[in-house]
């Protein structure tokens, strides 16, 4: 452990992350990018999930980055075997693929997220951030350009009526006092629902918010 100054806490352990992923240059850039944080750790990278449940244990991994294609390789049992063994572990699946019914898959196996190899590394960084937060709502980040194969978009369902609600008057720039007394509940709910809605969209501001909401079609732009 590092030496902290006379007087000041030492720091918050880091989240400590194995990444899963055959295809060895993007797990090494994907493991460069998350140890230039500080707060986070890969403890462990490896291209197949034969042995995988041992090698959480082994190095009391809080997260996994499991990507979905690889040889000898089922996805959703992983998953599924995974939060059974540790229900507590944040399994989050990164994968090419935009495909309504896998996701309904992997997070009904206990994934608690389910993002794009193309989302920006903040809403990655923010999905593993999420590892701490005891919080059920799960993160989903997937491209906005058009509609797969499967006629999958980036899901609708991830904001609840409540939160369009508060996002299309913060959208508005009405504060949260306003946006409270206009839906008649109290100024911490209304913070509590941004909360939720940034985790959501991987937003790190209301404007960042409004963005990504209306170009998900979730709100309309004021």
């Amino acid at each position: 452990m590092r030496a902290t100054d006379e007087g000041r806490a030492p720091a918050a352990e880091p989240i400590r992350i194995v990444a899963v992923d055959d295809h060895s240059l993007l797990r090494s850039a994907l493991c460069q990018l998350i140890d230039a944080e500080e707060d986070l750790r890969v403890v462990a990278d490896v291209d197949t999930s034969q042995g995988l449940a041992d090698l959480v244990e082994r190095t009391r991994a809080q997260v996994v980055l499991l990507d979905v294609e690889m040889p000898d390789h089922h996805a959703p049992t992983v998953v599924g075997e995974l939060t059974r063994r540790f229900p507590g572990l944040h399994v989050l699946v990164l994968t090419m693929y935009n495909d309504a019914q896998l996701v309904q898959e992997m997070l009904a196996r206990g994934a608690r997220g389910y993002l794009h190899k193309s989302v920006p590394r903040e809403s990655l960084l923010s999905a593993i951030r999420n590892a701490t937060v005891r919080d059920p709502h799960v993160t989903i980040a997937v491209p906005r350009s058009g509609m797969s194969e499967s006629g999958f978009r980036e899901p609708q369902q991830t904001l609840s009526p409540r939160e369009r609600e508060v996002l299309t008057y913060a959208a508005a720039a009405l504060s949260n006092r306003q946006i409270a007394s206009r839906l008649k509940i109290t100024e911490g709910t209304v913070k509590r629902h941004l909360r939720n809605i940034f985790e959501k969209l991987g937003a790190v501001s209301r404007i960042d918010a409004v963005n990504k909401a209306v170009d998900a079609h979730l709100i309309r732009r004021p």
